[in-house]
Formats: structure tokens, C-alpha cells, sequence
């Protein structure tokens, strides 16, 4: 993975931990065997900060088209979210047209899923007051001011904000492949 040597790659940053009942570690050996069997993954999340169609999907196709790289990259914390786990059966890149989920893939206990590439652990330390909201209603937001409280996840380009440093420590990424996000039931 090259996301630093890019000179602006386009971050899709989570927090990550705990979810549906499974640890961090029981997911990453889960996504590892789908990227195994079916050559990608969907990582499941929630929320409205990174909608596929308003966000993540316009946000990945400026990149591609800058020509820049755009990646998941994950910051794990210790999260409580352990609700029981539910298992989509179809996705949708637009919401409207639903196909079931390729055979080998999980996704649980999710509203929509980032679609990548093999997850590689990391050894990255990023600093979010570089970054800025790339897409959507709060774009040009410094990253440290949006990603709080109960805010986890954001949309990220390169910034010209001069803020103190706000480094966070990343454990593992991924490159995001086409259609980039999905909806999922």
C-alpha cells in the first residue's frame, strides 16, 4: 500500500473495533478468508457521516479521477457496539437495484459496507490536522473538529489548516475498489 507516498490520497478514516459481538480480531480473520475466497471485501458500517451515494461514491470517483489513490484506513479503538449480529443478504450501489451479496462475503449488523481490497495491517501514524472533510455538508471541516464525540468516521483529503498536530495511530488499511460503497439489507 502506497498511501503516503501519494501526494494526496483520498482517506475513507474509521474508527474500528468491537462490532455485532465479533472482536477486531475475529473480523480481520473473517475479512481476510473473504478476501481469500472472493478476491475482495465488504467492511460493514453505520451511521450518516459516510452515505454511499452522498458521500463515499462521489467522493472515491474524484479521487480516481485525480488520479489518486483512495483507501480505508482504520484507527482501532475499544468499542462497545455488540448488538446481536444480523446478516444482509443483498447490496446495492444506488439504492434502488439490489443484488444478492457474492457468495464468501459476510456483512453483519450493517447499513452500508466500503467495498476493498485485502486489509493490511499498518504501522501509520496520520495526522488528522492535515486532513479536512473531503465531501458533503461539512466539507473543508479540519478533520479533528468533525471526527469527535460520537463521530467516527469521515470522507478525508489534505488540508491547508494550520491546527496543532493531532496524530492518531492507524493498525490497518485498505484500498477501496469500485463500486466503493454499498448499501446493504
Amino acid at each position: 500500500m502506497t498511501i503516503l507516498e501519494e501526494s494526496n490520497p483520498g482517506l475513507l478514516f474509521m474508527k474500528v473495533g468491537l462490532h455485532a459481538g465479533e472482536s477486531f480480531d475475529e473480523i480481520l480473520a473473517r475479512k481476510h478468508g473473504e478476501y481469500e475466497k472472493a478476491g475482495m471485501s465488504f467492511w460493514g458500517y453505520g451511521g450518516g457521516t459516510c452515505h454511499p451515494t452522498r458521500h463515499v461514491q462521489p467522493f472515491a470517483r474524484l479521487k480516481i479521477e485525480q488520479k489518486e489513490g483512495i483507501y480505508i484506513v482504520m484507527q482501532q479503538i475499544d468499542s462497545k457496539h455488540a448488538p446481536p449480529s444480523v446478516l444482509a443478504r443483498e447490496y446495492s450501489d444506488d439504492g434502488v437495484n439490489w443484488r444478492p451479496i457474492p457468495e464468501g462475503i459476510e456483512v453483519r449488523s450493517s447499513r452500508y459496507a466500503v467495498v476493498i481490497g485485502e486489509i493490511k495491517p499498518m504501522d501509520l501514524e496520520i495526522d488528522l490536522a492535515s486532513y479536512e472533510v473531503a465531501y458533503g455538508p461539512s466539507q473543508g471541516k479540519s478533520a479533528p473538529a468533525y471526527i469527535s464525540g460520537r463521530v467516527d468516521k469521515a470522507c478525508l483529503t489534505k488540508s491547508a489548516h494550520n491546527a496543532p498536530p493531532e496524530i492518531h495511530k492507524i493498525s490497518h488499511g485498505a484500498e477501496i475498489l469500485s463500486p466503493y460503497a454499498v448499501f446493504v439489507r
